[in-house]
This record gives C-alpha cells, structure tokens and sequence, in this order.
C-alpha cells in the first residue's frame, strides 16, 4: 500500500480549512492535491481530531498485523492437513 504524502495532522488541517468556508479549489491549489483526493481524504477523516485519527491508524495497523497471523495460522493448517493425508 502506497504511503500517503500527508500525514493525518495535515489531512486534518485540510479539512478544517473547508469546514472554515475555504473552497475547494482553493484548498486542493495550496496543498497540490486533486478534489477527488481531498474528497476521498474528508470521507475518511471529516469530523475527526488528531487524537482520533492516531488510533484509527493503530487500529488499521494491528488489523493488518492479525490478518496476516491468520492467514498464516491457515496455511499452516492446510499444509498439516496434506500431510497427514499423504501418510
């Protein structure tokens, strides 16, 4: 996954810059971001704080890290299920 060029206190930032009655344009123009990305960053960051965003990215973090765990639990699993079958 492609790390993002802002972090969440800049995205946040952003944000808060259009609630304030900042446009669009004008706030894709000074930060060097498409609308659609600033778009896509307000779907999943408005109405955040900086506290918040940290512990969703922990969240985020540690679900990757067990679903790695699990994929690995499964493929133990079939490769003990093969070999005790071959036997």
């Amino acid at each position: 996954m492609r790390k993002s060029r802002f972090t969440e206190a800049q995205i946040i930032g952003m944000i808060k810059e259009h609630e304030a009655g900042m446009p669009t344009a004008e706030v894709c123009r000074r930060h060097g971001l498409s609308t659609a990305t600033f778009y896509k960053l307000q779907a999943k960051y408005g109405g955040m704080e900086l506290s918040e965003a940290a512990r969703l990215k922990a969240l985020e973090d540690e679900n990757a890290k067990l679903k790695r765990l699990l994929a690995n639990t499964i493929l133990d699993n079939v490769v003990l299920k093969e070999l005790s079958g071959k036997s």
